[in-house]
């Protein structure tokens, strides 16, 4: 047995036998259904100024807004043709299973729910680029509807209810993060029986703190992951490894065990 299968067959022993598996998901994830890095080497934030993507500027000048509607609606920020990929669809399974907790994730593209996870089952720390909300009633929109209108002719977009701007409703710098998905999340993390993390280097705060929350309360710590992470030291079992890959073969291994189970 080499070293991944037996690391394979330990993650997929306690996930068959954990109640409440939580799944925190990083850029690694989002960038295998293509996506890039926002910080990259070949991110993002190498090709626009994260400056102009404050909440500020958002707020006070209507030509920034415009430039980030049509970036979200045909351009670099455009989720509509994402599609999600192996990684997304086994977490869909572990909620098939019953084992899902919740997902907790750092990325803003909404592809866990277009995966077929529970739309209440997803917290997404920083936001979703896949809807626009309105900041006057709070009503949001695809954000495919929204590049409708902007094919359209209209330049800023309002809330067809109540005449409201809208924003990505996505977290812009300067922006705090939603305080009732980061404590959901903290709650969630600290009741866990098992915490996989996929696809994050754990360096953004205050976001890689929700694994070290499950660590230190008592939850079994895997890291999948391309490269180090600022927690591979608590981790129980540490796979290195594109997180479509690993996730497919734990997967598999899973159902296995739970079908020798019931037989």
């Amino acid at each position: 047995m080499t070293d991944l299968t037996h690391q394979v067959e330990e993650v997929a022993h306690l996930i068959a036998d954990a109640k409440r598996v939580l799944v925190f998901t990083g850029a690694g994830v989002s960038t295998e259904s293509g996506i890039p890095d926002f910080r990259g080497t070949d991110g993002i934030w190498q090709k626009y100024d994260p400056e102009d993507f404050t909440i500020q500027k958002f707020l006070s000048d209507k030509q920034v807004r415009k430039v980030q509607w049509q970036l979200l609606s045909t351009g670099d920020l455009s989720m509509s043709k994402i599609q999600p990929n192996p990684t997304h669809f086994a977490i869909t399974e572990l909620e098939n299973m019953g084992k899902l907790y919740g997902v907790v994730t750092q990325n803003v593209d909404g592809l866990h729910q277009k995966a077929g996870v529970s739309r209440e089952k997803v917290f997404q720390l920083h936001g979703d680029l896949s809807h626009a909300v309105c900041l006057g009633c709070g009503h949001r929109y695809p954000m495919d509807m929204v590049a409708e209108w902007l094919n359209q002719g209209m330049e800023d977009p309002a809330c067809y209810l109540c005449m409201g701007m809208l924003k990505p409703d996505a977290v812009l710098f300067g922006e705090q993060l939603p305080i009732k998905v980061l404590m959901e999340s903290e709650r969630r993390s600290r009741k866990c029986d098992v915490c996989v993390v996929l696809g994050s280097t754990l360096s953004v705060y205050p976001a890689c703190l929700i694994p070290q929350y499950a660590a230190q309360a008592g939850a079994s710590l895997v890291i999948i992951n391309m490269g180090p992470t600022e927690l591979d030291h608590l981790a129980h079992i540490r796979i290195e490894g594109k997180a479509g890959d690993i996730t497919t073969k734990i997967i598999r291994r899973v159902k296995a065990r739970l079908e020798d189970e019931h037989d």
